[in-house]
């Protein structure tokens, strides 16, 4: 028995959950990590897991981005999470 259309999200904000979660999650992934290997004097620890710990934070995050309502709040949280990491980089690299 199919699901009923009212239930279902548009093609277009399929479109944008799929992006958030790939793109902005991938992103959003590599900005954290990159954060935390700033905040923690162990630097060689941080980067020698990092790859294991991006790859986990970006599956969280790609499942995230598809319990969203919305498509473009999805973008909008991980484009907001991405610049506040990004600014933290900056000022304390």
């Amino acid at each position: 028995m199919p699901a009923k259309n009212e239930y279902l999200s548009t093609k277009r904000q399929r479109a944008l959950k799929i992006t958030a979660g790939l793109i902005g999650g991938y992103f959003l992934a590599v900005a954290f990590q990159m954060m935390i290997s700033v905040l923690i004097p162990y630097r060689i620890e941080v980067i020698l897991t990092g790859a294991f710990s991006i790859f986990m934070l970006w599956v969280v995050l790609m499942i995230t981005a598809f319990l969203a309502r919305s498509g473009w709040m999805i973008w909008g949280i991980y484009l907001f999470c991405f610049l506040v990491c990004s600014i933290i980089v900056f000022f304390f690299k």
